[in-house]
């Protein structure tokens, strides 16, 4: 096997990655400890990794399997944050890990399903030593040493006009700029002007409404939008402010192809822990490919606790017994089954930050069903913040679900 050749090539205004001379246009996903064969199986041509070892495959096994399935890799080189104690002054900190990264891109620099490098990741976040800027400069002078056949780039939180001022400005030995928004993509095109910035970029990190950016209940906990909600907003995104440029955008790595627990089990990952998919993968593929799926998945059209539903402030009493019921929109409504499960919300000094790891909350009740199952009276915990969820699961592995953010008070005498 020979290494990839992937340049980046202007012509005009208009950028264009080129994969062994011809055109490649990313369809991608972020893929940590997801499925990379569903990946390709939904029509998408390549991943993100955040780091070369996630600890369950290494940065060579991960290039093998994507191959095997003929996806490319933009390989993720795990830098240091300030945020987690790491010093940019210190210089023979910051030169050592320099060195650890030698190493990794000369193991790794010649696979063919290699297709760039991402040094960091939301570096930007909460920094205030512009130094990190400079130590990816020279990180990715590094790579273009030793391998001159894969761009460099960096992945920001965001995309404010003043940060991509200082990573041009530090950081100009990289090829082209990575940005990673939620709900703020509609604001893209309007910070990439006021930033003047003109060079080739990817959007990294997309997909449903960050938790921070989405109205509270009133006693701040955050509402997540249901999978079908999602899915449409995955659809508008894509569309509107991502294939819409084709000028400066190479293509996208929507989050997250997997699962993983960040305030909910269930608000970024477009697959569930159960490893089914939701309409939001299938939505995913019909971008990739222009085809609709052959086994849409339920539609979800409302969640309700006697009554009440999101955005409102649901209040419950403990020890009293509610009924709560789903809705959903599909052909065959008796070949569903259903998952109910009310969750203790995540203690609040357990919260993660910038993607860092989260444990999952506490389970106080569930009940797993056939199709008659989509009503289920549930009893109030003791007092305190928890979260109902139902999935919808059919029989071709897809799941539609929800939540509610409840408040359980003390029964008054």
């Amino acid at each position: 096997m020979k290494p990839s050749k992937v340049e980046l090539k202007r012509q005009s205004q208009k950028y264009q990655l080129s994969l062994d001379g011809k055109p490649f246009y990313i369809k991608g996903a972020g893929l940590e400890l997801g499925s990379i064969k569903s990946l390709a199986d939904f029509g998408g041509n390549a991943f993100r990794t955040w780091r070369v070892d996630n600890g369950e495959k290494s940065g060579l096994q991960i290039l093998d399997e994507a191959y095997e399935h003929g996806l490319m890799v933009c390989m993720g080189l795990d830098v240091a944050r300030e945020r987690h104690g790491f010093d940019y002054s210190d210089k023979h900190a910051v030169a050592q890990q320099l060195a650890a990264m030698e190493q990794d891109v000369l193991a790794l620099k010649d696979h063919p399903a290699l297709l760039m490098w991402g040094i960091g990741n939301e570096l930007n976040l909460r920094h205030s030593n512009p130094k990190v800027w400079n130590a990816v400069n020279d990180i990715s002078k590094m790579i273009h040493r030793l391998d001159p056949n894969h761009p460099t780039t960096t992945m920001l939180a965001g995309a404010e006009p003043d940060v991509i001022k200082l990573v041009v400005s530090r950081s100009p030995d990289l090829d082209l700029l990575s940005f990673q928004l939620y709900g703020e993509i509609d604001q893209l095109s309007e910070f990439l002007t006021q930033s003047g910035f003109t060079g080739a970029y990817t959007v990294s990190e997309w997909g449903a409404t960050g938790h921070w950016e989405s109205p509270c209940t009133a006693w701040g906990r955050p509402f997540e939008a249901n999978s079908s909600i999602k899915a449409g907003c995955y659809q508008q995104r894509y569309i509107d402010y991502i294939a819409a440029d084709r000028q400066q955008c190479l293509g996208s790595f929507v989050f997250l192809w997997g699962q993983k627990q960040e305030r909910t089990p269930s608000w970024y990952g477009v697959f569930l822990e159960q490893g089914k998919h939701t309409e939001s993968a299938q939505v995913m593929g019909t971008l990739w490919t222009e085809q609709a799926p052959k086994q849409p998945v339920a539609k979800l059209l409302s969640l309700d606790i006697d009554g009440q539903e999101a955005p409102e402030n649901i209040y419950l009493t403990e020890k009293k017994t509610y009924t709560a019921r789903v809705t959903v929109d599909y052909k065959e409504t008796k070949t569903l089954s259903y998952q109910w499960e009310l969750l203790k919300e995540v203690d609040r000094k357990l919260e993660s930050d910038g993607g860092d790891f989260e444990p999952r909350p506490e389970t106080v009740w569930q009940q797993f069903g056939d199709s008659s199952l989509d009503r289920v009276e549930f009893p109030a915990p003791d007092s305190g913040e928890y979260r109902l969820f139902v999935l919808v699961l059919d029989s071709h592995g897809g799941a539609a679900t929800a939540n509610l953010p409840v408040l359980v008070e003390t029964a008054t005498t």
